[in-house]
């Protein structure tokens, strides 16, 4: 079966520079309101280990849905009253949440995540009349407006998909690495080989690892960033309060621990996978816990 032609409608949004005016507006006033990076780093779900948005927006949607149903039955004004505004109600923490993660995607990604975040603030102010002519007691305009809310939330909620199942935003880009790596102990390289220090890439068995030697001890981690698969190895290296010494990426700033992999910074969510290192008669050798 092909795909609908209305996909190739959705598809051509990831192109549509007319749009990268808005966005670039858009992703600056999210930058200049969403602070300091403590807030931004909650937004995003660091705490948490993956994105807060997705869990937010089932409340709305859900909220809404039910909505639907109850105003096809009767005696059921006042529920679906509560149930719209409900859904008012949890929009605010949903856009935060989805402009803190959409500030950070490439210019494909934002493109549509700006379409995806229109149609659902269209669903909103839909919502928000329907909720006023329900309290003036013209339930029947106040449904109406509710099922065209609805439409416009199922338009947003399908471009969240393409968003997130298409163009892979806020999915973790290291999570094929452990299928990929072989079981055991796997040969690096000569310890003398590697720069001390220094931020070096590694390739072995075709996957791309982060590299830093000191003296005789070595870190690796994998070198594409869980967040949207930047170089680390083209990033910085510095060290986070108390001493931990990290990487930040190069794209989107996200700071990752060399000695355990996890996110000290995001918008990555995902940790970086850790390789296990040891160092016989001068060769490095990695392995990969779980791998295989």
């Amino acid at each position: 079966m092909k795909e609908a032609r209305f996909v190739k409608a959705v598809v051509a949004l990831e192109d549509a520079t007319v749009l990268d005016p808005a966005v670039k507006v858009a992703r600056g006033l999210v930058m200049r309101v969403i602070r300091p990076q403590v807030l931004r780093d909650t937004l995003h779900g660091v705490p948490i280990g993956h994105p807060v948005h997705p869990l937010i927006v089932t409340v709305p949607i859900g909220a809404w849905a039910s909505v639907a149903l109850l105003d096809l039955l009767p005696n059921t004004e006042r529920t679906s009253r509560i149930l719209v505004g409900l859904g008012l109600a949890t929009v605010l923490p949903a856009v935060a949440t989805g402009y803190t993660d959409w500030s950070e995607l490439h210019e494909q990604q934002m493109r549509v995540g700006l379409v995806h975040s229109a149609a659902n603030a269209a669903a909103a102010s839909l919502y928000a009349v329907s909720l006023v002519q329900r309290i003036r007691g013209r339930h029947g305009s106040g449904k109406l407006f509710s099922y065209a809310g609805l439409l416009m939330a199922s338009a947003g909620g399908y471009l969240g998909g393409h968003l997130s199942y298409r163009q892979a935003a806020g999915v973790n880009h290291t999570e094929d690495v452990p299928h990929r790596f072989p079981e055991g102990w796997q040969p690096l390289g000569q310890l003398e080989d590697l720069p001390n220090d220094t931020l070096t890439k590694r390739d072995v068995a075709g996957v791309p690892l982060l590299v830093l030697r000191r003296g005789s001890h070595v870190d690796v981690l994998a070198n594409s960033c869980s967040h949207l698969s930047g170089p680390l190895d083209e990033g910085t290296l510095a060290t986070a309060d108390g001493g931990e010494t990290c990487v930040q990426c190069p794209w989107h700033n996200s700071v990752f621990s060399m000695r355990t992999g996890e996110v000290l910074q995001g918008p990555a969510t995902s940790p970086q996978p850790k390789f296990e290192t040891e160092v016989a008669d001068g060769e490095v050798r990695v392995m990969l816990p779980g791998a295989g």
